[in-house]
């Protein structure tokens, strides 16, 4: 695992942008795919790239999918897409057929199946299992990531791509990807920020066995992590 910390997350953002730019930059003839998160870090991601690196990213060579998503509709403040699409992607003018997204008004159970198949029939396959480029993935105070919470570890063994969790706090459904796609990816990147994340931090660094993003961080093949020095701050330190 690489990790990478920054004086404050406006920093780590920019850092994050720079080195998804720099990726697609070495291979000018290839189409990227990737796997956005959601949630408050990666929306000040989304801001700052729409604004500051609009005409420096090649966006006709990247197509979009989700990690996740709620289970609420499209123009709903909690809708992953919804965000995104509103922060970056219209920003930007991303051509509709770039654009995959989960749709959480939809019965979650066949959205889940649909979201599944089609990730199967458009993102190139290694070894059987649809390949990201690069998943970009954030984790809760609680440890959980892709909307997999602690007692939910069997998503992570999961062969659909992706299933129904339910957030064991208030009850609502999501959609999130499994072990299958997570443990395929080419690269996956958490993105964490904060002082409230300073333990699932830790654990992700030091532990695999306390919850699913420290697990999936100590199981994956290339794992970066990009932080603020709040995040990265032990308990006990200043």
């Amino acid at each position: 695992m690489k990790s990478y910390v920054y004086s404050t997350a406006t920093e780590t953002a920019h850092a994050l942008i720079k080195h998804l730019i720099a990726m697609m930059g070495r291979e000018p003839g290839k189409i990227f795919y990737f796997a956005f998160s959601g949630g408050t870090t990666p929306s000040l991601m989304f801001d700052i790239w729409a604004h500051e690196y609009k005409k420096i990213t090649p966006w006709q060579r990247m197509r979009i999918y989700w990690v996740d998503e709620r289970c609420v509709p499209p123009d709903d403040s909690d809708s992953n897409y919804g965000t995104m699409r509103r922060l970056l992607l219209d920003e930007v003018g991303m051509p509709d057929e770039f654009i995959y997204p989960i749709f959480g008004n939809y019965p979650p159970e066949s959205e889940a199946k649909r979201y599944s198949a089609l990730v199967n029939r458009t993102v190139p396959l290694w070894r059987g299992f649809p390949t990201f480029d690069a998943i970009l993935l954030g984790a809760g105070d609680d440890g959980h990531t892709s909307s997999i919470f602690p007692g939910q570890e069997y998503l992570l063994s999961s062969f659909q791509p992706y299933e129904v969790s339910t957030n064991p706090y208030n009850g609502q459904l999501r959609i999130a990807m499994t072990g299958c796609l997570l443990f395929a990816a080419k690269r996956l990147i958490f993105f964490i920020t904060g002082k409230s994340k300073a333990e699932v931090v830790h654990d992700i660094l030091d532990s695999g066995d306390t919850g699913p993003a420290a697990y999936v961080a100590h199981h994956a093949e290339n794992v970066e992590l990009y932080m603020d020095v709040l995040a990265e701050q032990k308990e006990g330190t200043i």
